[in-house]
C-alpha cells in the first residue's frame, strides 16, 4: 500500500489531524506537502468560479511559503448546465480555468452534448460531430485526458489536439503522472448521436497501462481524473468506506487495479461525495454544479515517498447568510477567501452576455417549488412532458427521461433563466410511431430497473405483482390501451437516437422515428407564454403530483420485483 493512512501515522507518533482542520499534514524534516485539489460535475456554473480561484489562491500561497505545491484537477462535465456556458458551448468555463491554473481534465459524458461547433446539437451533414469538444480543447492550457475512449473503426484511443490519455507534470519537485477515465455509460448518458464511432472500453486496464507508462518515464505519483464515481454517506472516518455505495463503477475500476498502481482519484459524475481511502487510493469526490471542492494533502518525500496523507471532507465554496445575501465571509490558510479578479472578469461577461435573456418573466406563476427527481415520477417531469403535448398537440403521447431534469422550479414567477437551468439540454423534438404493445414494454421495463424513471403525459399505469408477474394496466388519454394500435409520441432526440436504451426497448425501425429541428426547451418556454393572462397561468404543483394523484402507479419502489410471496408491489 503506497499510502499508509494510520499505520504510517502511528509509526510517527501521532494520529491523524481532525478533518475540520486546514492545513498540510506534519512533514517529515527535508519533504515537501502536495495538495491535491479536486473538483468534478460543475455542469457550467461559472458563477462558483471566482471565489474558487479564491480558496486556491490562499492554498497556493500557503505551500509557495513552505516549499510545497498545488495540484488542481478537474473530474468531468465541465461545460453543460447554465445559460450563461451553453451559449459559448463551454467556452467561457475553459477560460476561467485556464486563468486558475488546472493541470489536467478529464473528459465526462456531457462533453460531448453540443456536437458540431456552433447552434447544432447534431451533425446533419458534413459537420464533425465532436466539433465543439474538439474546440474546446484547442482553448485550454490544460489537457483533456481519456485513456479509454477510442475509435471504432481504428480500435485506437481518440487523437485529437490537446487530448491525450494522460499527462506528467512536476510540482515542487515531484513527478506525477495524471491519467484521466471517462464513464462507460457515456454512449447514453450523452447524445448518442455525437458518440457515433466512438466506444468506452473498461477503465481499469487502461488505467494500469498508463499508469505503468508514465512510472518508467519517472513520474513518482499517479493521480487518475475519473469521470466515474460513487456516494459514501458517512464521512467522519476516512479509512471507512462501509457507507459508500459499491455497486458503482468506482469500485469496479479500484478492484481492477493491481494494488500500489494509483495512489490518487478525483471521482465524479454521480455527483455524490467522497473522502475516503478505498483499497490503498485516497479518494474525493464533491457533488456537482461547484457546489464545493474536494482536497488532499500529502507529505511526500524528495524521492517520491509518501510519508503522510490527508483527506480533507468537501468544502463548500460558498457557505450563504441566512438573508440569502451571498457567501459568508472565511478565512482558509490564514487569510480570507477573497474573488479571484481576473477570473471574475470572466465570469462578469458571460453572464452580461446572458442576464437579459435568462430574467425574461415567461407570464406564470409557481405556488410552491416544482420539484424534480431522477428516480421517482415528479412534478417536474409531468409538467414538462404536459408542455410538450401541449407544443406538440398532434401527439398522443409525451415521455421524458428523469436525467434531463437538472434543477427544481422555484415559486413565484417564472423565468426563462430558471426553465434554462431546469432543462439546460438543447434536444430537439422527435416523433415516434409505437405500437401499444411496444409501450406496454417500455413501461413496464421502466418500473422493474433502476435506471432514470420515465416521466409520461396522456398515459398512465397501474402496477401491481401477481405472484412473480408484474400486471400492468395502461391508460392512454382515459382509453384503455389498445396493443395493436399504433400512437404518435412526442419526445427527444436524446431518447429516439438511443438515450437510456429507449429505443432499444421499443424495437422500433429507423423509419418509425421523425426527427425535428424544433428545441424542446424553447417550444415549452413558448407555451409558458402563451397561458399568460389565462388561468393556465398559475401553476399548482400539487394539482399536477400528489400522494392521492400519480401518473405511475406502484407499490414500494423501483425496481419491482415481484415474487409468490413478500413482494413490495403486492396490493397492500
Amino acid at each position: 500500500m503506497r499510502l499508509m493512512f494510520a499505520t504510517v501515522m502511528m509509526a510517527l507518533g501521532c494520529s491523524r489531524p481532525p478533518l475540520s482542520a486546514h492545513g498540510k499534514p506534519s512533514s517529515r524534516a527535508g519533504n515537501v506537502t502536495l495538495t491535491i485539489i479536486g473538483t468534478n460535475d460543475l455542469h457550467g456554473a461559472l458563477d462558483r468560479l471566482p471565489r474558487l480561484a479564491g480558496f486556491i489562491d490562499n492554498v497556493r500561497a500557503a505551500r509557495v511559503a513552505d516549499g510545497g505545491g498545488v495540484l488542481l484537477v478537474d473530474a468531468g462535465d465541465m461545460f453543460q448546465g447554465t445559460l450563461s456556458s451553453n451559449l459559448a458551448e463551454g467556452s467561457d468555463v475553459v477560460r476561467a480555468y485556464n486563468e486558475m491554473g488546472y493541470a489536467a481534465a478529464a473528459i465526462g459524458n456531457h462533453e460531448f452534448d453540443f456536437g458540431p461547433e456552433g447552434p447544432a446539437v447534431t451533425a446533419t451533414g458534413g459537420e464533425d460531430r465532436r466539433g465543439a469538444l474538439k474546440a474546446r480543447a484547442r482553448e485550454a492550457r490544460f489537457p483533456f485526458l481519456t485513456a479509454n475512449v477510442r475509435d471504432t473503426l481504428t480500435g485506437s484511443r481518440i487523437d485529437w489536439t490537446n487530448v491525450q490519455p494522460s499527462t506528467m507534470v512536476v510540482v515542487a519537485g515531484v513527478r506525477v503522472g495524471i491519467v484521466g477515465v471517462t464513464t462507460r455509460s457515456a454512449p447514453v448518458t450523452t447524445m448518442p448521436a455525437n458518440f457515433v464511432g466512438l466506444e468506452v472500453t473498461p477503465p481499469a486496464p487502461e488505467v494500469t497501462r498508463e499508469a505503468a507508462r508514465l512510472r518508467a518515464a519517472g513520474a513518482t505519483l499517479i493521480v487518475v481524473a475519473a469521470h466515474l464515481g460513487t456516494n459514501c454517506t458517512d464521512l467522519r472516518d476516512p479509512d471507512d468506506a462501509s457507507s459508500c455505495d459499491r455497486s458503482e463503477e468506482l469500485f469496479a475500476m479500484v478492484a481492477g487495479l493491481p494494488r500500489g498502481t494509483v495512489d490518487v482519484i478525483v471521482a465524479g459524475h454521480t455527483h455524490g461525495v467522497i473522502a475516503h481511502e478505498i483499497s490503498g487510493i485516497a479518494v474525493i469526490e464533491s457533488y456537482s454544479s461547484g457546489r464545493a471542492f474536494g482536497r488532499i494533502d500529502l507529505d511526500v518525500s524528495r524521492d517520491g515517498r509518501v510519508d503522510a496523507v490527508r483527506i480533507d471532507r468537501p468544502h463548500p465554496i460558498c457557505s450563504e447568510s441566512r438573508a440569502g445575501s451571498g457567501c459568508l465571509p472565511e478565512v482558509y490558510e490564514g487569510k480570507a477567501v477573497v474573488a479571484d479578479r481576473a477570473v471574475q472578469a470572466i465570469v462578469d461577461a458571460a453572464l452580461q452576455r446572458t442576464e437579459k435573456r435568462g430574467d425574461e418573466d415567461l407570464g406564470v406563476v409557481l405556488t410552491d417549488e416544482v420539484t424534480e427527481d431522477h428516480d421517482v415520477e415528479s412534478a417536474e417531469g409531468d409538467l414538462f412532458c404536459d408542455l410538450m403535448l401541449a407544443a406538440w398537440p398532434a401527439a398522443q403521447i409525451a415521455v421524458s427521461n428523469g436525467g434531463s431534469l437538472r434543477a427544481g422550479l422555484p415559486a413565484g414567477e417564472l423565468t426563462y433563466g430558471a426553465l434554462f437551468r431546469a432543462m439546460p439540454f438543447d434536444n430537439r423534438f422527435a416523433i415516434v410511431d409505437v405500437t401499444g404493445a411496444a409501450l406496454r414494454r417500455l413501461v413496464t421495463t421502466n418500473l422493474q430497473t433502476a435506471t432514470d424513471i420515465l416521466s409520461w403525459s396522456g398515459l398512465t399505469a397501474k402496477a401491481r405483482c401477481n405472484g412473480n408477474t408484474l400486471d400492468v394496466e395502461i391508460m392512454i388519454n382515459g382509453q384503455k390501451l389498445d396493443e395493436g394500435r399504433t400512437y404518435e409520441l412526442v419526445t427527444s432526440d436524446f431518447l429516439a437516437s438511443g438515450g437510456q436504451g429507449v429505443i432499444g426497448e421499443l424495437k422500433l425501425s429507423a423509419t418509425a422515428i421523425h426527427n425535428t429541428t424544433v428545441i424542446v426547451r424553447e417550444a415549452m418556454a413558448g407555451v409558458l407564454r402563451t397561458w399568460k393572462g389565462t388561468s393556465k397561468a398559475t401553476i399548482d404543483p400539487t394539482r399536477i403530483l400528489s400522494v392521492t394523484h400519480r401518473r405511475l402507479d406502484y407499490v414500494g419502489s423501483r425496481p419491482i420485483e415481484c415474487a409468490e410471496t413478500g413482494s413490495d408491489a403486492s396490493e397492500p
